[in-house]
């Protein structure tokens, strides 16, 4: 074997996106990602090139265009207001804050679902809810994606 053979990508990168295949993710390099505020295709292209993922810059992380539809599908009784609410939440820039806190902020939305205020149609006024993130009792409703190769550019 040569020193080629002893690639970060061919002995970490490629294996785990093998394994999340097998697992049913959908996977999409964006070593040549496409940016713009177009539709977002529902499927990624099978050769993984020129990937639209609905970012606009290098420095947004959160996947909005897959993540609206999403939660909508995970809370259907919740208006759209509320699905953005989330939206907001979940994408909210944190980089003022600690790592070990913005990842506990992060994990406990993911885990708890975020608070929003609705309408609350019974007594008038406003109530809380929350939408959730994760259906954690039947993770095939959720929405996985393998994304390799994302350049994400920002202060760290």
């Amino acid at each position: 074997m040569s020193p080629s053979d002893y690639t970060e990508e061919l002995l970490v990168e490629q294996p785990a996106v093998d394994l999340f295949a097998e697992l049913g993710w959908a996977m999409v390099s964006a070593t040549e990602e496409s940016f713009g505020s177009a539709e977002p295709s529902p499927q990624p292209s099978p050769s993984g090139r020129g990937s639209w993922l609905g970012r606009e810059t290098k420095s947004e992380v959160v996947l909005v265009p897959r993540l609206r539809p999403a939660l909508g599908r995970l809370n259907p009784d919740l208006p759209a207001d509320a699905i953005n609410s989330a939206v907001d939440e979940l994408s909210r820039d944190r980089s003022a804050m600690g790592l070990a806190g913005a990842n506990r902020e992060v994990w406990e939305l993911l885990r708890d679902g975020v608070k929003v205020s609705v309408p609350d149609r019974d007594r008038g006024g406003q109530k809380t809810e929350r939408v959730r993130v994760i259906d954690w009792e039947n993770p095939k409703a959720n929405d996985f994606l393998l994304v390799s190769q994302m350049t994400i550019t920002g202060e760290f």
